[in-house]
């Protein structure tokens, strides 16, 4: 423990980078999607779209949750703060956060297979679903309300 304690603003530095990574994805994807939706289907320009899609989703969307997660959890162990009532509530809006991710993960496939089961106005409302937990997980980390 005591080597956590001692590497706390190193782990507290790369868990908050990867936030913002993993944040800026899930702000992106549900956009690209939106464009992918406005493309002709089976055109040039949706194959691109598919492509962009899983690019973000494997080189920024799923690692970056991974980094969070470990780095995350590695900053709690470091701080001793699993007993705090503000650390429960904010992991339960970063589990939330990442079935959302799958969620996404799972409607890309479906984008790739040509399905369009939502309009673009809902995926740009479900775009506001990152920014809404943000709000809350930061205030839940720097107010600590409980």
């Amino acid at each position: 423990m005591a080597i956590l304690a001692s590497l706390y603003p190193w782990l507290k530095a790369g868990h908050v980078i990867f936030v913002i990574f993993w944040m800026a994805g899930l702000f992106m994807l549900p956009r690209y999607f939106v464009y992918h939706q406005e493309s002709d289907p089976g055109s040039a320009e949706e194959a691109r779209w598919v492509d962009r899609e899983a690019k973000l989703r494997k080189i920024i969307l799923t690692p970056s949750m991974i980094l969070t997660w470990v780095l995350g959890v590695l900053t709690a162990l470091a701080l001793g703060a699993f007993s705090e009532g503000w650390l429960h509530a904010k992991l339960l809006f970063v589990v939330a956060l990442s079935g959302y991710h799958g969620w996404l993960a799972g409607y890309a496939r479906k984008l790739a297979r040509g399905e369009r089961p939502l309009t673009g106005k809902k995926l740009r409302m479900l775009n506001e679903i990152p920014g809404l937990a943000a709000v809350v997980i930061v205030i839940l980390v720097v107010v600590k309300p409980f």
